[in-house]
């Protein structure tokens, strides 16, 4: 069968879509960290580019075992439970959400400056649709669009560096010996402290990378990553720097909403300032567009897992799951007219969901570490740097919370819908159970129309449970196959499984595998279990022939945890997932 796969993003391609992102950060972390840190503001951006540096490992471990989208999702939907791996989704989700339109609101703010008679909440809404609309028609359009932003941000980046350190020689260091005099309030420490918690927003988009990763070539994913983080150390701390050289400090506090802009004009005049406004427009619309493609990948994948409703699946003739794009832009735009534009109540939301989902994917990192040792995998992040990243993030979220306690509540508002919609279809068997009970109770004492409705459901019911599963097995190990159902018992919505052992021409079925899987059939009545011997090699091949014949798709297959001589990733076995 000729299974032709569209050619991946290139490596600029796959860092543009998630680099505009996080280098638009420079446009607010900045004078966000000297807020906070004063004059020890490019101290605490170095920080946080330290604590990006272990965080390269971790993802790239994790995305090496298992290269497929949803980011930390995917960790611990093949480390934990479908529940702790979809609450990870609802903090990603929230924290696009936000991004999303806290991005778009701030871009059509600095056209403002530009076009002062602007109508900032409609342009928001229009830059979202066109946004919407370009991925739709796929991300292979999308990325040329990321990638000349992310040019254009990374040259105006430049220029505004260059002109910046030219004024400084003119003028020399007499600001920032001024500003290196000024009185730290509280505690040098604490200082430090609140300013690399403020920085570490800086860092938005780099987990957006991990949640499209089978869009990128092989190896493209490990540079995106590194390219992040060399963006970051250069331009974020540089920028801190020279502002305190080039400004006082109460100027800065003066002109913190547009920084860069302000220091273009003193440096450059009002040709560079207007520059920096039109790349901040742009770049600030390329983390719109970072949002739109990161949710596309994560919802698709907790829609094949049926973590959220199938309808979302059906695709157009560019191969997008337009249905995901166009309910994320209807999500942000009612999210936008609620808030009325007042985007501080979505930083508490972003704020909170951004590091949550940080701290995850560590926790992730260490579970996968723990329970699926055997899984090969490029990078081996050491235990010791995954531990000291997940605390400096856990730092940095107790730093935000208790610099802005009301982000807390403002979070849980949008959190607990979320999650509510979720726990309706993880659970919607048990929930349609109920209703049928209900029903029966009541269609003996009501009208025929009862009846139809509890058949209804029940048919239902029976769709949903027809899904059938299929479980790998290499042996007759009693304890690992009545692990596997026990988990298909408690996360899979199914009475139908399917144990499969793969045997090679003259190999033999392990002797009490069939009289184990007989005395199961009898303990799990629930489930009805089907034992198969297929004669062949387990790999690739295999499992689409499986699939296409038993009509099961290929992350409905299970296998337990391989040994280290196992010669093939997740990615190859077209999504087959860890259960043991």
């Amino acid at each position: 069968m000729n299974t032709k796969k569209k050619p991946g993003l290139n490596e600029w391609a796959a860092t543009a879509i998630c680099g505009n992102d996080i280098t638009s950060s420079c446009l607010y972390v900045s004078a966000l960290s000297i807020l906070y840190a004063g004059q020890w503001a490019w101290v605490s951006l170095l920080m946080v580019s330290a604590v990006l540096y272990f965080y390269r490992n971790i993802y790239s471990e994790v995305v090496g075992a298992l290269p497929l989208n949803g980011g930390a999702y995917n960790a611990l939907l093949n480390t934990t439970s479908k529940f702790v791996a979809s609450l990870a989704a609802c903090f990603t989700l929230l924290s696009y959400m936000a991004t999303a339109v806290i991005s778009a609101n701030e871009a059509m703010h600095y056209l403002q400056i530009l076009w002062q008679s602007l109508p900032v909440m409609e342009a928001t809404i229009i830059l979202l649709a066109i946004f919407m609309v370009l991925t739709i028609m796929g991300i292979g359009e999308s990325a040329k669009v990321a990638t000349a932003i992310f040019l254009l941000h990374l040259t105006t980046m430049g220029i505004l560096i260059l002109a910046s350190a030219w004024g400084l020689a003119h003028n020399g260091w007499h600001i920032f010996l001024e500003n290196f005099q000024s009185p730290v309030e509280g505690s040098l420490t604490m200082a430090l402290f609140f300013g690399f918690s403020a920085a570490m927003l800086g860092i938005s988009g780099f987990e957006s990378s991990a949640n499209f990763v089978e869009e990128q070539q092989p190896g493209v994913f490990s540079k995106t990553l590194r390219n992040m983080w060399v963006a970051v150390t250069v331009i974020n701390p540089v920028m801190a720097f020279l502002a305190l050289s080039l400004s006082p400090m109460r100027e800065i506090a003066g002109h913190q909403e547009a920084l860069l802009s302000y220091m273009g004009h003193i440096t450059g005049g009002d040709w560079l300032a207007g520059l920096i406004a039109i790349d901040a427009t742009l770049v600030l619309s390329g983390a719109v567009l970072t949002s739109f493609i990161g949710v596309t990948g994560l919802v698709h994948r907790m829609v094949l897992d049926r973590c959220l409703p199938q309808v979302l699946l059906k695709v157009n003739r560019h191969g997008t799951q337009y249905r995901i794009v166009i309910a994320f832009f209807v999500l942000s735009v009612s999210v936008l007219t609620v808030t009325r534009g007042r985007l501080t109540t979505l930083a508490g939301v972003y704020t909170i969901s951004f590091l949550s989902v940080m701290v995850l994917f560590g926790i992730g990192n260490l579970l996968l570490k723990m329970r699926r040792s055997g899984l090969q995998r490029p990078v081996s992040a050491p235990w010791a740097g995954v531990l000291f990243a997940i605390m400096a993030v856990l730092a940095a979220l107790v730093g935000n919370i208790f610099m802005n306690p009301v982000y807390v509540g403002i979070f849980f508002e949008y959190f607990l819908p979320t999650v509510i919609i979720v726990l309706i279809m993880l659970n919607r068997v048990v929930l349609l159970t109920g209703c049928l009970f209900f029903i029966q109770a009541v269609s003996r004492k009501v009208t025929w129309s009862a009846e139809i409705l509890s058949r209804l459901l029940q048919n239902k019911i029976d769709d949903i449970n027809s899904q059938q599963v299929v479980f790998f097995t290499r042996g007759g190990d009693l304890a690992n196959l009545n692990l596997a159902l026990i988990y298909v018992r408690n996360n899979e919505h199914t009475n139908r499984m399917k144990i499969v052992t793969v045997v090679r021409e003259g190999s033999e079925v392990p002797p009490r595998l069939a009289e184990d899987i007989r005395f199961l059939d009898r303990a799990y009545p629930e489930i009805d279990i089907e034992f198969i011997v297929y004669h062949g090699v387990f790999g690739p091949a295999l499992i689409q022939d499986l699939s296409r014949a038993w009509n099961i798709p290929a992350n409905f297959m299970f296998i337990g945890s391989p040994n280290g001589k196992f010669t093939y990733s997740l990615a190859d076995l077209g999504g087959v997932r860890l259960i043991i």
